[in-house]
């Protein structure tokens, strides 16, 4: 089965250095989520636009969203369905609920749902990002039914990790198309 890739960058979108720019380069059956304001980030406009993307997809494919956009994933599951979507990486979620670990501009996006989600997932996290607390994340994980991967010390898992085609997140996201296929 052919699985396409949704990516969904967070709050700034994902800079030339981040991972998700160099996945969106690499794999061909990528599409990526253009948001009309990355900084100053509105809820239910971002809802809305991914909602028109899904519309579109014609086939299988999996949510890669980072930060912001995974608490983007779980509100659009939460209240939308979509037999296309399959699956869902969500790497380093940003606590939405927590003011000492996210900006102002992103508590629209709170409270985060904590309902299990419809669809695999696979819930990635850093031990030192200060967007969330590692416990935080378990707690993510748990409820919405995601497996947990561990990836150490690799802060926000974002541009300033440097991590490039980010073989490890590659190797993470072939075991979840290998479980929707």
């Amino acid at each position: 089965m052919e699985t396409n890739l949704l990516i969904l960058p967070g709050l700034g979108n994902s800079g030339d250095k981040h991972w998700q720019t160099f996945w969106h380069k690499k794999f061909e059956n990528s599409i990526r989520l253009v948001q009309d304001n990355w900084d100053e980030p509105v809820r239910e406009e971002w809802l809305e636009r991914l909602n028109e993307e899904i519309e579109k997809l014609d086939k299988p494919t999996i949510l890669v969203a980072h930060s912001l956009a995974v608490s983007l994933v779980q509100h659009w599951a939460a209240s939308n369905s979509n037999k296309n979507i399959v699956g869902a990486l969500l790497v380093a979620p940003a606590d939405v609920d927590s003011p000492q670990h996210t900006p102002e501009s992103v508590r629209n996006f709170s409270p985060m749902p904590i309902s299990k989600l419809p669809f695999p997932s696979i819930l990635v996290a850093s031990e030192n990002d200060p967007y969330a607390s590692f416990e935080r994340k378990q707690y993510f994980a748990e409820k919405w039914g995601s497996d947990f991967v561990n990836v150490g010390q690799k802060g926000h898992i974002n541009s300033d990790s440097d991590l490039q085609y980010w073989e490890e997140g590659q190797l993470i996201l072939q075991k979840l198309i290998e479980k929707v296929s």
